[in-house]
């Protein structure tokens, strides 16, 4: 468990429905939170049987915002479509799962973690790329410029790459970088850290980052090609069962 302001244990705590688990996504998570930072969490809730059976459905996601202080943004999904997202496959869902900076957890949230190493593939490429491209589109649109979406354009790269070569979730730009051993995102980090939300970056800069990010991207691409990682999910017949268990149904045996 981690140490947050006790507004932020109540919140999670609050939910309607039971939770497998929640956690703390967003730039706390990715290592570059600024002092006014939000607090992202991220959950996975239980509907019961009568809210996914009859015609009376609903919450299957769950959103909430406090303004705070600190501001919160707080999104859980029912199970069932967590698992779908999974088998999609997202990025986003691995890295709130696996996430160490737990606000609540159950048994379950053990089991789905081992289950859902199953469920990284080549596949997760398509999501890095995206999110990647999308991160680059957003910066270069802004004016002035920020240095919070281009950490988030390197954190992404960053963990995808970490992913296809070693099947891991690691969310953590700092760690990360670690490994990747680029100067200017330790000094694009220090600048976000000490600063604030809008830091902003100089434009002549732009170039610069414009090249790095395409030899990461390329580098990403290049990756997925050899990765070890399998090409397809092999955990639906898992997730189904537990899902179904999670309803208070027993699955049928395997004949």
């Amino acid at each position: 468990m981690i140490e947050v302001p006790e507004s932020v244990r109540v919140a999670a705590a609050a939910q309607p429905y039971p939770l497998l688990f929640a956690t703390v996504s967003g730039a706390h998570l990715y290592g570059f939170a600024s002092a006014d930072s939000d607090y992202d969490i991220r959950g996975v809730h239980v509907l019961p049987l009568e809210r996914v059976a009859g015609l009376d459905r609903g919450d299957e996601t769950i959103e909430q915002m406090d303004a705070g202080p600190p501001e919160l943004d707080i999104v859980t999904h029912d199970a069932e479509k967590f698992f779908r997202l999974l088998l999609r496959p997202n990025g986003y869902v691995l890295e709130q799962l696996y996430s160490p900076l737990v606000l609540m957890t159950s048994p379950v949230h053990d089991e789905l973690k081992s289950i859902a190493r199953g469920c990284v593939t080549r596949l997760h490429v398509k999501h890095y790329a995206g999110f990647g491209e999308n991160q680059w589109r957003l910066f270069e649109k802004e004016s002035p410029r920020r240095v919070k979406p281009l950490l988030y354009v390197f954190r992404v790269l960053l963990t995808g790459i970490h992913l296809l070569r070693t099947g891991e979730v690691e969310a953590n730009l700092r760690t990360l970088n670690a490994e990747a051993k680029l100067s200017f995102v330790d000094d694009l980090i220090a600048r976000k850290s000490s600063g604030s939300e809008k830091e902003v970056l100089s434009e002549g800069d732009v170039e610069f980052y414009r090249a790095e990010y395409e030899k990461l991207m390329t580098h990403m691409l290049e990756t997925a090609a050899s990765s070890p990682v399998p090409d397809l999910p092999s955990a639906r017949a898992a997730l189904n069962d537990l899902l179904l268990r999670l309803r208070g149904i027993q699955p049928r045996e395997q004949s």
